[in-house]
């Protein structure tokens, strides 16, 4: 009966390994008025990546600070989504991500531009482990809309494998040809 336990307690120990970089965005405090005086909690809003391509965000309330972190890391782990990287460092291609009146701008980067991006923004690409992109957010600074619309752009991003599968190519046929020498170059 013991070993039984103590195999639950190691089964337990491995899905608790840090194999998950959380960052905070936000924490709003909101106070509510009753008839004594004023009750007040938080609401914290956390991004959570693997830095390898895998990215989620939550949103938790409670009472006290690190039990409204502890929720909504909760909630991340659970909402993770997939985004295939190119080369491990950046986007695919271009796109445009909406949520309410937030909307955002994501461009593919050459190495070393680095994260240009706003910090709601920023948060989601370090989690991700993008190394190079170039974005703007524009219609809204509330973090959590930015977020949103963030993500809702990254879950458009396709990979050139996934769309050669879907449309029966090669890679070699989606992509665009390049040429050894430019023409410019001989003239």
């Amino acid at each position: 009966m013991a070993e039984r336990d103590n195999r639950r307690g190691n089964r337990r120990d491995r899905e608790e390994t840090p194999e998950f970089a959380d960052r905070l965005v936000a924490i709003n405090r909101v106070s509510k008025t009753v008839k004594g005086g004023k009750r007040f909690g938080f609401a914290a809003l956390v991004v959570v990546g693997d830095q390898k391509g895998r990215v989620g965000f939550g949103k938790g309330k409670a009472k006290e600070v690190p039990e409204a972190i502890r929720k909504a890391t909760e909630q991340a782990k659970r909402q993770m989504i997939r985004v295939p990287l190119k080369e491990g460092r950046t986007l695919h291609h271009d796109m445009y991500g909406r949520h309410g009146a937030g909307k955002v701008v994501m461009r593919t980067a050459p190495e070393g531009t680095g994260i240009i991006a706003g910090g709601p923004m920023r948060a989601v690409f370090e989690m991700l482990g993008i190394k190079d992109v170039v974005s703007k957010s524009v219609g809204t600074q509330n973090p959590y809309n930015m977020i949103r619309a963030t993500i809702d752009g990254l879950k458009k991003e396709q990979s050139p494998r996934a769309v050669a599968q879907r449309r029966g190519k090669k890679v070699a046929d989606i992509l665009p040809k390049r040429d050894e020498a430019p023409a410019e170059a001989e003239a």
